[in-house]
């Protein structure tokens, strides 16, 4: 009695009591393995993206807004158009764009006013454009994780599930034991394109948001600009 009731406990020991990833990573088959490292990847550089779109975005509101003070404050304003801050800092590109512009369509005399006012705009909403471009550029990759990772995940999953199918004709049984490896194997693909595809959806709905109200920002900016470049043209 006392034997067999350390044989139960050893036995209870040694048996699992929760999921290890590593350990059902290791023992899927070779394509699973294959989908699994894929969904890794996309997972950590989605992660990688919204780390360092987080800290690009503070970083372009903050050099912006301190920009746009500058710009209003100066008597000069050409002043406030350095080389390094048109490197840097896209509301002074916008900026650039605008005056750069409109001295051009003051250079002669007579000024056509109203041409002048239309290039001016047009300047300065095409560098509004790129700049929302360029910022958002790499959040397609989100979107694509975001729609595709779950069905690679499946992909995964129906062919460990297959394979299981396998296992039951290749033993010709239909036990629990035989088929629940290769099923776990399989839904754990299908966790990991979960775990890809929500924090992608997530981030590339709340980013586009951030975009398009940055765009506006450059946009109120630029409107603002182009007012005081008309007003200077109907000086010249």
């Amino acid at each position: 009695m006392l034997l067999n009731l350390l044989g139960a406990i050893a036995g209870g020991a040694t048996s699992p009591t929760r999921l290890d990833p590593i350990e059902l990573f290791l023992q899927a088959d070779i394509v699973v393995q294959a989908v699994m490292i894929g969904l890794i990847l996309a997972s950590i550089w989605t992660w990688a993206i919204i780390v360092s779109f987080s800290l690009r975005i503070g970083k372009l509101n903050k050099s912006s807004r301190h920009y746009e003070g500058d710009f209003w404050e100066a008597q000069d304003r050409e002043s406030v158009l350095g080389r390094r801050l048109r490197n840097s800092v896209p509301s002074a590109r916008v900026a650039g764009a605008g005056i750069d512009e409109w001295k051009r369509s003051t250079r002669n005399s007579p000024v056509d006013r109203a041409a002048s006012r239309e290039r001016i705009g047009a300047a300065m909403e095409g560098q509004v454009a790129e700049e929302a471009d360029d910022l958002s550029a790499k959040l397609t990759f989100l979107a694509t994780t975001g729609s595709v990772a779950p069905f690679v995940g499946l992909f995964g999953t129906v062919w460990g599930i297959m394979n299981s199918f396998f296992q039951i004709g290749a033993q010709q049984s239909a036990s629990l034991a035989v088929v629940a490896p290769g099923i776990a194997e399989a839904l754990f693909a299908t966790a990991i394109g979960l775990f890809a595809a929500i924090p992608a959806v997530i981030a590339y709905n709340r980013f586009s948001q951030s975009v398009n109200v940055y765009e506006a920002k450059l946009q109120r900016f630029a409107d603002k600009v182009h007012a005081g470049l008309s007003r200077e043209l109907d000086k010249a």
